[in-house]
């Protein structure tokens, strides 16, 4: 490679660097929310209240640079407190023990105003990758906003108390859906 060619490639990539910004989430605007079977019928929604992200984004390309989450498992709300109190507890989350569950981002595609986020998931110390779809990436001013989407299996995570129903299957399904809906803003 010549001597013009380096400093091209050095140029276009530090441009691309540069061009990434933090981003801090507007947590009034924001959702860290999830689904799950319940009975095997119906589906349980809830959310976690306490949370924060560490966001480097390109607006110009719609592209993630970084993307890094925190979240408080005490922060569990699914509208019973008999229920968010079970799941704190060490048959789920043992929010004593472990206090917080991460995402780290690996890797990003984009595809227009959507994308593939890889990256390494964090409960009660247990770190599986998950790929996450990011949908309706939206750039307005100095704000973003965007959909995560994705899904993991519970008992992964040591997350594996059931009982079984008298008529047939389990009370609560392994499956979880994840629906986290961010809006930010440029720092």
């Amino acid at each position: 490679m010549n001597m013009i060619s380096k400093i091209a490639s050095a140029t276009i990539l530090t441009a691309g660097l540069l061009s990434a910004a933090p981003y801090g989430v507007d947590k009034a605007h924001s959702n860290v929310g999830f689904t799950v079977k319940h009975m095997m019928i119906t589906n349980v929604h809830g959310s976690f209240k306490a949370y924060d992200a560490d966001i480097d984004f390109d607006e110009a390309t719609k592209t993630f640079k970084k993307f890094s989450a925190t979240v408080e498992t005490k922060s569990i709300d699914t509208g019973i407190e008999k229920r968010d109190d079970h799941l704190r507890s060490e048959d789920f989350f043992a929010s004593e023990k472990f206090p917080k569950m991460t995402f780290e981002m690996t890797s990003y595609k984009a595809d227009g105003d959507e994308g593939k986020m890889k990256g390494n998931l964090t409960i009660r110390g247990i770190t599986k990758p998950v790929t996450l779809e990011v949908e309706d990436i939206s750039v307005l001013g100095n704000k973003v906003g965007f959909a995560l989407e994705g899904k993991i299996n519970r008992t992964d995570f040591d997350l594996k108390w059931n009982k079984a129903i008298e008529l047939g299957g389990v009370a609560v399904g392994e499956e979880v859906k994840i629906k986290v809906d961010v809006e930010a803003e440029k720092k």
